[in-house]
């Protein structure tokens, strides 16, 4: 039988330009504490490549590559049942407070969902709250989705049209 789990709340820096969003975390992750902790999920090697930085080992690390980088981290539910970590599984959704986000978060200006369940949850949900903002599906960083690591990367650094601050200071773009 599927328990009720809880979402984490959304790591927002001040500055958040680009919020990613995941649908639920999975039982590695809530083990951990926090996004993304299964060690085969690609999500924090892929942001450390496309940023030009070490991979975070660990979770003021991962916020601080968050917070350089003005990227805000949340999933689309608050709280569902689930058994297991698979986004097939999900039942029973109740999503976040995307309205709130936003309010105290305006400058967001661009919303990539990470992956395909995401992205349906958030519409289903909660699409009448993006208002102007561009929006991507992005491929599942999860190691269930099999896209190759060279092309998720890829797709992830043309999703988050960056340039590091070194770069932008060095270079002037």
């Amino acid at each position: 039988m599927a328990g009720r789990i809880d979402a984490f709340p959304p790591v927002a820096p001040p500055g958040a330009r680009i919020l990613i969003l995941g649908s639920m975390p999975s039982v590695e992750s809530l083990n951990q504490g926090f996004y993304y902790a299964h060690p085969r999920n690609a999500f924090w090697r892929i942001l450390a490549e496309v940023y030009g930085e070490a991979v975070p080992l660990d979770i003021p690390g991962k916020v601080a590559l968050l917070t350089a980088h003005d990227l805000a981290l949340w999933d689309v539910l608050r709280s569902c049942e689930r058994e297991g970590s698979l986004d097939s599984a999900i039942r029973h959704p109740e999503p976040n407070d995307f309205s709130g986000l936003f309010e105290r978060c305006p400058q967001i200006e661009k919303v990539l969902f990470n992956g395909g369940t995401a992205c349906r949850l958030f519409m289903k949900h909660a699409s009448g709250i993006l208002s102007g903002r561009r929006w991507a599906r992005m491929p599942s960083t999860s190691p269930a989705y099999t896209l190759s690591y060279e092309r998720k990367l890829a797709l992830w650094r043309d999703g988050l049209e960056c340039v590091s601050k070194y770069q932008k200071r060095i270079f002037g773009v």
